[in-house]
């Protein structure tokens, strides 16, 4: 690939000035999606700070939601109590995520919030190790115990993890003891109710293979491998919320999520199966929504409908660590690239701008509303995933370091040859794609630095500044840029932002969505001026209207708006002038309802197919 320096070194001839070019700046261009051997490492919570959109999420999160629950009576006062009969809390996914805030943050309030919650749960175990919320004859089959008391197994550990706190770690061992004991008496005995025993136990093997990588005690690997089998899990996907709810998504991903874990510590091809089937499922067969949501109903469907109990916040939650685990195993950019539209639109969605109020799902098409209540499942695995997402920024790698995700932030990441870069993104990302990439290495270091192209950016700029060297590189894929790197040095990214009419399938066939880079826009009706709602779903866009409007901060500072031209349908004619004039506003706005639009041409070549279908 031919560069402006390059070129110009060849008309003058300088054959020693590019042979020293060459060896001092040399810029490889890789076109496939795919890492070297090794795969990508992510960097360490603690080691990275985000601003941005992505920052700020987390920052809401902690201050307005985290910091403001009634800790002793939503979450711990069941488990002191422990007189139900069945039912879930969620202590479990609270302790995780302010375990993740409290090593990402540093703030002292998070820290003491933590310790002060995790005391007060291990003062509930009791002898038998048990800790949950069910009277002693209900305890372990009744529906969702062995589900809380896997996340607390796995919230115990990852203290242990990050905070060394032994405490910590020997009451997981005695819940995890305590869960394989009474499982031992009863080998093939399964819960009361009559949702199946995996999804009845989702997230319980990532719990013990999390604590076998703190302990490396071979029983709880063993606990996955020979009794739980997750090697020969055979469930397929399955669609429709039905029988015993095996079509359940986010158990599905959570189990793929396990397995991917499991052949990171013994090898099996098996274990990669499930996982490679549900990308099929969700690029290739209409499994994925336009937001990066899935499931309808908590399960598996296809036919891309968008109304009701759509788009699960867990499935979410899931969805997207389940992409960083390929992500760091392959190196395939496809994975960041819907991880990505799942952030910044499904994933914000899920939460009130001020960061108070949380979903349970997360429609395109119709009203939201808000859970009500801060415990359970949804709201617990929204504030786990925020609390993780400095992590799916920054990797190393074994030739270097990558950037996975674009947003205001700084990182220190240590190569392999043992030395340290501090990296910063300067960026008003997903409002402009320009990246400023500032490299300060503690000394000279030669190394890759991986920079992920988006699917949706036909053809990205890079230059180093102050350099004489420019690249183009196509979209979806890495581009890897090698060198000796100095201190001081900064790359330049320019990624043009376009709009996007993205055809709809199935269900939405005949209409379109509407996108620039990574976000999705749609219609609140009450941001309008003299608009009739119940037309919502009968107006047509001209595909030729959408532009940027003016900055609007009641979704996040600097907040994004389209203003397009519809055609009413009434008045439809393709050769008429379109007689409406609305605003369209970021998927996370609270109050979208409609987010696919009747085109008068389909088949027009304005129109594009999905760059995340396959």
């Amino acid at each position: 690939m031919e560069t402006k320096g390059s070129s110009l070194l060849k008309e003058d001839g300088i054959c020693k000035i590019v042979l020293i070019m060459s060896i001092c700046i040399l810029l490889l261009v890789t076109v496939s999606g795919r890492c070297l051997a090794g795969g990508f490492e992510p960097v360490d919570i603690r080691k990275v700070k985000v601003g941005g959109e992505i920052g700020r999420r987390i920052d809401i999160t902690i201050r307005n939601n985290v910091l403001v629950i009634d800790t002793d009576k939503d979450f711990l006062k069941p488990f002191q109590d422990r007189n139900r009969g069945g039912g879930y809390i969620g202590l479990g996914k609270f302790i995780d995520s302010l375990v993740h805030f409290a090593a990402y943050s540093n703030d002292s309030a998070v820290q003491d919030l933590k310790n002060e919650v995790v005391r007060k749960t291990i003062a509930t175990q009791e002898e038998d190790g048990y800790i949950g919320i069910v009277k002693a004859e209900n305890r372990m089959w009744n529906l969702w115990d062995i589900h809380e008391m896997g996340y607390l197994v796995l919230g115990l550990t990852n203290d242990y993890k990050y905070f060394q706190e032994d405490s910590s770690l020997e009451a997981a061992e005695k819940l995890a003891q305590y869960i394989i004991n009474r499982w031992s008496e009863d080998k093939n005995r399964v819960t009361n109710e009559w949702i199946s025993v995996y999804v009845a136990t989702t997230g319980l093997e990532t719990a013990m293979l999390n604590l076998y990588e703190q302990t490396r005690d071979r029983q709880y690997l063993d606990f996955c491998v020979n009794h739980r089998k997750l090697a020969e899990w055979k469930v397929g996907i399955i669609e429709g919320r039905w029988g015993n709810l095996e079509g359940h998504a986010y158990h599905y991903i959570c189990r793929c999520l396990a397995q991917l874990k499991l052949y990171n510590i013994e090898p099996d091809e098996r274990l990669l199966v499930k996982s490679q089937r549900a990308m099929e499922y969700l690029t290739g067969e209409d499994g994925l929504l336009i937001p990066g949501l899935c499931g309808y109903q908590e399960c598996w469907h296809s036919n891309q409908q968008g109304f009701f109990k759509l788009g699960e916040t867990c499935a979410t939650a899931y969805l997207i660590r389940w992409l960083g685990t390929l992500l760091q195993m392959e190196g395939d950019s496809n994975y960041g690239d819907i991880m990505e539209r799942a952030i910044y639109n499904g994933l914000f969605a899920a939460q009130s701008p001020d960061g108070r109020k949380l979903r349970y799902y997360s429609p395109f098409e119709g009203k939201r509303v808000y859970f009500q209540g801060d415990t359970y499942c949804c709201p617990c695995n929204y504030r786990r995933i925020i609390a993780e997402l400095p992590g799916l920024i920054y990797y190393k790698w074994k030739g270097g370091i990558a950037i996975n995700l674009y947003s205001e932030s700084a990182a220190r990441i240590e190569l392999e040859n043992g030395s340290a870069v501090n990296v910063r993104q300067e960026t008003d990302y997903p409002n402009s794609g320009k990246v400023l990439i500032h490299l300060d290495p503690e000394q000279l270091s030669e190394f890759s630095l991986r920079l992920r192209i988006p699917s949706w950016c036909p053809k990205a700029h890079i230059k180093i500044v102050d350099g004489n060297y420019e690249v183009e590189a196509q979209g979806g894929a890495f581009v890897s840029l090698k060198r000796k790197w100095r201190k001081g040095e900064c790359v330049e990214l320019q990624m043009p932002m376009s709009w996007r009419l993205i055809k709809g399938r199935k269900s939405q066939s005949g209409r379109v969505a509407v996108m620039r880079g990574p976000q999705l826009f749609g219609l609140n009706p009450d941001r309008q001026e003299d608009f009739d709602a119940e037309i919502m779903r009968l107006i047509y866009i001209d595909p030729d209207s959408p532009e940027l409007s003016d900055e609007d901060d009641a979704i996040r500072p600097g907040g994004l708006t389209c203003r397009a031209s519809f055609w009413n349908p009434n008045n439809y004619n393709a050769q008429a002038e379109p007689g409406i004039k609305l605003m369209l506003t970021e998927y996370a706005d609270p109050g979208c309802q409609a987010t696919y639009f009747l085109v008068p041409n389909p088949n027009s070549a304005i129109l594009v197919d999905d760059e995340l279908i396959r």
